[in-house]
C-alpha cells in the first residue's frame, strides 16, 4: 500500500502523523470530517505516477494527537495546513481537498497566504450552511454522548460515515474509516469535532472567495446525502473563475466511492496548460 504514516510533525496544534510519495510535481491531499488521509488511499498510488504526493491526520484525526484540551476547529486547521506546507517546504503545490479539508486550505491560501498552483474542491464544506441537525444536536450534548457504552459508539460511528455512501465500499476500507474513533481518545476526540465546529469559521473567508490565486476545479459527487448538488453550485457562483463538474451516482465519498472516475477527473484538470488565472 502507497499510503502510509511514517512521518511525525509537531505543530502549533500538536503531534501530526504524515507521509508521503512518488515524484514530480508537488501535490497536497486534505481530508475532512470524520475522516483521515487514509480516504485518499485508493488514489494515492497512481497520482505517485506522476506527483509527490503528501498527505498527513488533521489534529484530533487518524493517527495524530487527541489531547482532551486540544483545540482542532476549522481555524486551527487552517494554521497546521500552513504549517505542513513549511515542513514540506512547498511553496506552490498542487491542492486537492475534500470535505472540511475545502475550508481548512481555503483558510490556508485567503488568510495565510499560501499558494497553490492547482487547487481542487471536491464536496467540501465552504460556505454556510453546514452540519445536519444530528450534528447540530450532536454538538449541544456531548456528554451524554461521551457516556456511551462502547459497542454502541461504534454504532453510532458506523451508522454516521455510512451515512455520507450511496455506493458500496470495500468492508475492510469502511472498518478502516471507523478505527480511529474507537479507542478511548478517538471517541472523546470524535465528539470533540462536534462541539468545536462553528461556521463563523467558514462565513468570514466566503466574501474572499473571488480572490483565489489559482486555477480551481470543483467536483461534486451528484447524490451527496451531507452536502447536496445546490450547495456546489452555490460555491461555484461565488467562485466564477472555477471549472465545475460533476460525478453522476457518486456520494459524499468520491475518492472511495469511485476512485478511478476521480483519477481520470483530476487527471483532466492537472493535464491542462495555461489556463485559468
Amino acid at each position: 500500500m502507497s499510503w502510509k504514516l511514517d512521518e511525525t510533525v509537531q505543530t502549533s496544534a500538536g503531534r501530526v502523523a504524515a507521509g508521503r510519495t512518488g515524484s514530480g510535481p508537488a501535490l497536497v491531499l486534505a481530508h475532512g470530517w470524520p475522516w483521515s488521509s487514509f480516504s485518499w488511499h485508493r488514489i494515492i498510488p497512481a497520482l505517485a505516477g506522476q506527483y509527490r504526493v503528501h498527505w498527513y491526520d488533521m489534529p484530533g484525526y487518524g493517527r495524530s494527537a487527541k489531547g482532551v484540551e486540544q483545540r482542532t476547529s476549522l481555524d486551527v486547521q487552517g494554521e497546521v495546513f500552513a504549517e505542513m506546507l513549511a515542513h514540506w517546504a512547498l511553496e506552490q503545490p498542487i491542492v486537492v481537498a475534500h470535505d472540511m479539508g475545502g475550508a481548512t486550505t481555503l483558510r490556508a491560501h485567503l488568510l495565510h497566504g499560501c499558494d497553490f498552483e492547482r487547487y481542487v474542491l471536491m464536496n467540501v464544506v465552504a460556505m454556510r450552511p453546514w452540519g445536519s441537525e444530528f450534528f447540530d444536536h450532536v454538538g449541544r450534548h456531548v456528554e451524554a454522548f461521551l457516556g456511551l457504552p462502547p459497542h454502541i459508539h461504534k454504532a453510532v460511528v458506523s451508522a454516521y460515515i455510512s451515512g455520507a455512501l450511496v455506493n458500496d465500499i470495500d468492508s475492510a476500507d469502511f472498518d478502516k474509516l471507523i478505527e480511529p474513533w474507537l479507542s478511548e481518545e478517538g471517541r472523546a476526540s470524535f465528539y470533540r469535532q462536534f462541539a468545536q465546529a462553528d461556521e463563523r469559521y467558514t462565513a468570514e473567508i466566503e466574501p474572499a472567495f473571488a480572490e483565489i490565486r489559482c486555477p480551481v476545479k470543483i467536483i461534486w459527487g451528484e447524490e451527496d446525502p451531507w452536502i447536496p448538488l445546490e450547495r456546489g453550485k452555490a460555491l461555484h457562483a461565488l467562485i466564477p473563475q472555477a471549472s465545475f463538474e460533476t460525478l453522476p451516482a457518486v456520494g459524499h465519498l468520491p475518492h472511495l466511492e469511485a476512485p478511478q472516475l476521480v483519477l481520470r477527473r483530476l487527471n483532466a484538470f492537472l493535464s491542462r496548460e495555461g489556463d485559468g488565472l
